[in-house]
């Protein structure tokens, strides 16, 4: 209601320059589909009912049924047009995205009115002479245009056109003319202003106390230097983060505003009210609150509220263990269910304001809330208000499933390149596919893209084998055996129903487990397909007594602890194949699993987890992604108190603060130390902080070794990027590599070879994509040499002098001039890196090879990757 109200109050004012992104989407449907939408009028069989709104359909007049179109003067100047279209030989309704750039933000409101009525003949203009007219009216049925119909590829040569509506439009934006899909590929090719086009995609998803002491460990800080840092930086007072997520649970401790000062001034946000959210849930902490669910509706259809809120608030906890990891009070005496982990809870900039904004819903199925799932026009549009409202960071756990898209056709891409041409930092999740290579996802270099790492502290339960031997477990499950006393040991595979295929028969997948053969014992689950949790809940409906939860080979050593329904632990691989050879050994297997407890100061640490996703980078190879790793597994935070720990359907309890691991959980950490930057140097860029972090970042862990990875072996570039952050030494990096917002667009049309703002042509030859002022070096497919070159901005407080040193990649030698670079405060030098393949070395067709160059001054050490693949 308050979101309308000010859109109203805007009337014929300019078109806000701070405001990005406007949705502007019609829908186009045509077959019955039993997840329909509240607000469409969908068309069916004479007096069939609409079962999300209870509706009378009519399909008397198919062929000349009007059209009714809701649409919003863009407000926004950067245009984005979303359509939803249905064909008959598709039951599912799409959003299309028309992305058009950015406008001046000069134009009025009826001025932007005017060129979208200019746009919308123009298209129309361009379909095909065999199209049918179709007649287009406004909200009181008055007819204002005339569109054709395309018959052919696009659509059944009997499709059937309803009704449109509008995503994320509001009043104020009403626009009574619209771009119809049969041309928008013909706009798209021969309409300057059209960017790209792309379907809004379900496939992006969530990626989901001891870590900021940690950091402190890693960095080598002792006593009260650990806080250096967060006291400098004010604890990141009156920096305002925006969280795009899955909402907050705002009762949360951890969302305290006692002692926060007044909300900053220049804040423009609302706090958007709806199902057991009010604006008075808002306050000095949580400053902004919206939500998004009209693509998620577009797909699914109306949201089903019984598992689900309407508001900001948070079913979930992703969100609200996100947004209190970056900026949650400090909190004492807390800890996750049955003690584990207890101390004093903390986000990284506990004095930031927090801003969230909902764009996750639940998919919907037999356990909704396992998995949610996120929709790019819903995460535009957040975007859109976040930059507009007045964000200095983003932070964005969220990530594609599958091949990820070019930058045009990427929400999240598209909405940060605005927020980074607005200063505002954007962090996101590099993703959980590890680790395989090339899985990695949120590529564009204009944002930060975080991996995920260990930390030094675990749960140990120890499993005492029948045969004396004792493994080393661990768990946070808060239930215990009974005594001391041994229980029967049985591996699943041995202990599953008739029928069960054998690739799957050790995993204790739902349903799987004889009870007969399983009742009163402990039993070897592996790890594989299906949810960690979930089977320990089969373990517990089938009757057994405990689960020993086996990682696969690819898991290493890395175990993220789970809260399970039963008593419980989790082993290594390793680990899991010798009690697997114990039981195999002997005809009565048995064991015990002792209490678990917490430890610290775990060796070594940081381990890069097996979960997180690797380059290289598949949309541009010539950018390193991730760019650096923070700490990601067995992460404490708050949580929705309507969500279990295990969010399984099934279980039935409640936490304040809970345990979880993932690549959401280390881009905050990212986001935190982001917000403490801007703070402490409220003028650096974004490209700016990013570079700080990235070349202050080290590759050895907190006992000075070099980071290894969960199967033991050394890791490289290509999992942590630049190496562990660091954010004490970021505050100060020395030198920082700049990147300005025209440097971006110059890289997309030499990338993907898409002008990405209209205003911008992109020249006949842009320059290499190994030449964006990046704070790393990658190159894909050398033959022979190339130059690279970059650009160091001194930004410490006095004239220094920097020699460079070189790491070669094996197999490729690295030159770089000049070797000294001179500064005064401020001043910019340029440099020239030559690296071309050594055959004497060896170095093999396809391989990546790592190295590293680092200038210094003898207080600074400002260290790059080079990342190589020969051809």
């Amino acid at each position: 209601m308050k979101r309308r109200q000010s859109n109203r109050a805007a009337g014929m004012a300019a078109a806000d320059p701070s405001r990005l992104l406007s949705t502007l989407v019609f829908r186009i449907l045509s077959c019955p589909h039993p997840s329909l939408l509240a607000y469409i009028t969908t068309p069916g069989p004479k007096g069939q009912q609409n079962k999300a709104q209870g509706r009378p359909r009519d399909y008397s007049l198919p062929e000349k049924m009007m059209l009714r179109v809701l649409l919003s003067l863009p407000l926004l100047p950067l245009l984005i047009l979303s359509f939803l279209f249905t064909a008959f030989s598709y039951n599912q309704r799409q959003v299309y995205i028309v992305y058009l750039g950015e406008h001046s933000g000069t134009k009025t409101t009826q001025e932007i009115h005017g060129d979208h009525h200019s746009l919308l003949l123009s298209v129309k203009n361009r379909c095909h002479s065999d199209a049918q007219y179709i007649s287009v009216t406004n909200d009181d049925g008055i007819p204002i245009y005339i569109l054709r119909q395309r018959h052919g590829n696009l659509f059944s040569t009997a499709t059937r056109i309803a009704s449109m509506d509008l995503l994320h439009c509001s009043p104020m934006r009403k626009l009574q003319s619209f771009r119809y899909w049969c041309c928008i590929y013909t706009a798209k090719t021969e309409m300057g202003e059209v960017v790209s086009t792309f379907r809004s995609e379900g496939r992006w998803s969530p990626h989901t106390t001891r870590s900021w002491e940690f950091i402190g460990d890693e960095e080598g800080l002792k006593g009260s230097e650990r806080n250096w840092l967060r006291s400098r930086a004010k604890y990141g007072k009156n920096v305002i983060v925006g969280m795009v997520d899955s909402g907050i649970w705002p009762e949360s401790e951890s969302f305290g505003d006692k002692g926060m000062g007044p909300i900053p001034k220049h804040w423009k946000g609302i706090c958007e009210e709806g199902d057991a959210f009010n604006s008075s849930h808002c306050n000095k902490k949580l400053i902004g609150a919206r939500y998004y669910v009209k693509g998620y509706e577009a797909y699914y259809g109306s949201l089903n509220t019984t598992y689900a809120f309407r508001s900001p608030r948070d079913n979930d906890g992703h969100g609200t263990h996100t947004a209190s990891t970056v900026a949650g009070r400090v909190v004492r005496r807390v800890s996750a269910l049955g003690g584990f982990a207890r101390g004093t809870a903390s986000g990284g900039a506990p004095l930031a304001r927090l801003a969230v904004y909902k764009v996750c819903w639940p998919i919907p199925g037999p356990n909704p809330n396992i998995e949610n799932t996120c929709f790019d026009a819903d995460m535009l549009a957040a975007i859109d208000d976040a930059i507009g409202d007045g964000v200095h960071i983003l932070s964005i756990s969220i990530g594609a499933v599958g091949t990820p898209p070019k930058y045009s056709e990427d929400g999240i891409a598209i909405g940060a390149l605005h927020a980074a041409k607005h200063g505002i930092v954007v962090s996101c999740s590099g993703g959980n596919s590890g680790p395989a290579l090339a899985t990695v996802s949120n590529l564009a270099p204009w944002m930060i893209t975080v991996a995920a790492s260990s930390i030094d502290r675990a749960f140990d339960s120890a499993i005492l084998l029948g045969n004396g031997m004792t493994i080393k477990g661990q768990t946070v499950t808060p239930y215990e055996l009974k005594g001391n006393e041994s229980y029967p040991l049985v591996y699943a595979g041995d202990a599953v129903v008739p029928a069960t295929p054998s690739n799957v028969s050790g995993q204790c997948l739902p349903n799987s487990l004889s009870a007969r053969k399983v009742r009163g014992k402990i039993v070897l689950c592996l790890r594989g397909s299906g949810l960690r949790a979930a089977k320990g809940l089969e373990v517990k409906r089938a009757g057994g007594a405990a689960i020993i939860l086996g990682n696969a080979p690819a898991n290493g050593n890395e175990i993220p602890v789970d809260c399970h329904v039963l008593p419980g632990s989790a082993v290594s691989s390793d680990d899991a194949i010798t009690i697997l050879k114990y039981i195999n050994s002997t005809g009565q297997p048995s064991a015990t699993i002792g209490r678990a407890r917490t430890t610290l100061d775990v060796r070594p640490a940081p381990v890069m987890t097996a979960f997180s996703s690797r380059g290289p980078n598949r949309v541009e190879p010539n950018i390193l992604k991730p760019d650096i790793t923070a700490p990601g597994l067995n992460i404490l935070a708050a949580w929705s108190e309507s969500s279990s720990p295990t969010k399984l359907e099934d279980d039935h309890r409640s936490v304040a603060y809970n345990l979880l691991s993932g690549t959401s959980m280390s881009c905050p950490h990212v986001s935190a130390t982001a917000s403490l930057l801007k703070s402490m140097h409220p003028h650096w860029s974004s490209a700016a902080i990013r570079s700080a972090m990235m070349t202050t970042a080290t590759v050895r862990n907190a006992q000075k070794g070099l980071i290894k990875n969960a199967a033991g072996e050394v890791a490289g570039p290509l999992e942590y990027g630049s190496g562990h952050l660091r954010p004490t030494h970021a505050s100060d990096p020395g030198l920082v590599y700049e990147a300005s917002y025209r440097d971006y667009l110059l890289f997309a049309c030499s990338s993907i070879g898409v002008q990405m703002d209209p205003t911008f042509p992109c020249p006949e030859s842009p320059p290499s994509t190994f030449d964006l002022n990046y704070p790393s070096v990658s190159v894909s497919n050398l033959n022979g040499s190339i130059t690279v070159h970059r650009t160091v901005t001194n930004v410490g407080q006095w004239k220094a002098r920097y020699h460079v040193s070189i790491v070669e990649p094996s197999g490729v030698s690295v030159k770089i001039s000049p070797k000294i670079l001179k500064f005064k405060e401020g001043e910019e030098k340029s440099f020239r890196i030559k690296l071309q393949v050594d055959g004497s070395k060896g170095a093999r067709s396809g391989e990546y090879v790592a190295g590293s160059y680092t200038w210094s001054d003898g207080t600074h050490d400002v260290r790059s990757p080079i990342v190589v693949s020969v051809a």
